[in-house]
């Protein structure tokens, strides 16, 4: 069983929950480890549809790297997949909700950015406070972040490591809802309950052709390319489902293949 952090299964959804309070929930190496199998257990897993990232307690989401750990000679070992398993987990194909209370920090905004949706609550902070401490944001935060949010206002956080307070990052655009504060994790929740009335296959599909269209600056290229996923979802059992439940006025039943 794991240590560090703990996985709830609900359904289709999977909550995985970062359980180091005593330290904001911040990551060392064995931490890393663990949720790393949590992601690989999640993506293996056709029953799991939706995933849930959050953090115990109300005063952390993560405070990024545990610098005591590191400051008293633990090992700064960590999976191929990233921080916290997730942040260079470029082969994922299932969507992930960051449900974030209180503060965001260095890699613990860096996992929250490597997530598809942000689900704040009012007392949530973000920041990238690395250059603080003589460090950078090498696990994707000063890639991600540009890229959502405009350039210029980016590099304002980027360069002062300021913290950025949940209204300001809606404001900003990185956040996808802001909710009050202690309501996070049920919101998120709620957001998962919305993507299942979707089609698995169909948000697969959606979720692969945004991410690598991405990669294109044409338009017209992104849209040309031509996708594994959509010709999964043309074989699939739910594109015969969908428009057969549509015609006799009922809910499908996605089977997620």
């Amino acid at each position: 069983m794991p240590e560090f952090c703990t996985a709830e299964r609900d359904g289709h959804v999977l909550t995985i929950t970062i359980n180091r309070p005593e330290r904001m929930n911040a990551l060392h190496s064995p931490a890393h480890y663990e949720m790393d199998a949590l992601f690989n257990e999640f993506e293996s897993d056709p029953d799991l549809w939706v995933a849930i990232l959050t953090g115990a307690g109300e005063r952390a989401f993560s405070a990024g790297n545990d610098l005591r750990w590191q400051a008293e000679g633990g090992t700064r070992d960590r999976p191929a997949s990233g921080f916290g398993g997730l942040t260079s987990r470029f082969d994922r194909t299932k969507p992930l909700i960051a449900a974030v209370n209180g503060v965001a920090m260095g890699g613990g905004f860096e996992m929250a950015l490597a997530c598809d949706v942000i689900i704040a609550a009012e007392n949530a902070r973000f920041a990238l406070p690395e250059p603080r401490v003589g460090l950078a944001a090498l696990a994707g935060g000063l890639h991600r972040l540009p890229r959502m949010i405009p350039l210029k206002r980016a590099m304002g956080m980027i360069l002062t490591g300021r913290h950025v307070p949940a209204p300001e990052g809606m404001e900003l655009g990185f956040v996808t809802e802001l909710v009050p504060e202690g309501e996070a994790l049920s919101a998120a929740k709620a957001f998962a309950d919305q993507i299942m009335e979707g089609s698995p296959v169909s948000i697969r599909t959606s979720l692969d052709v945004v991410k690598r269209g991405l990669a294109y600056s044409e338009l017209s290229d992104a849209m040309r390319m031509p996708y594994d996923s959509v010709t999964t979802l043309w074989n699939s059992e739910d594109v015969i489902e969908g428009p057969k439940a549509f015609s006799e006025k009922r809910k499908p039943n996605w089977k997620g293949r």
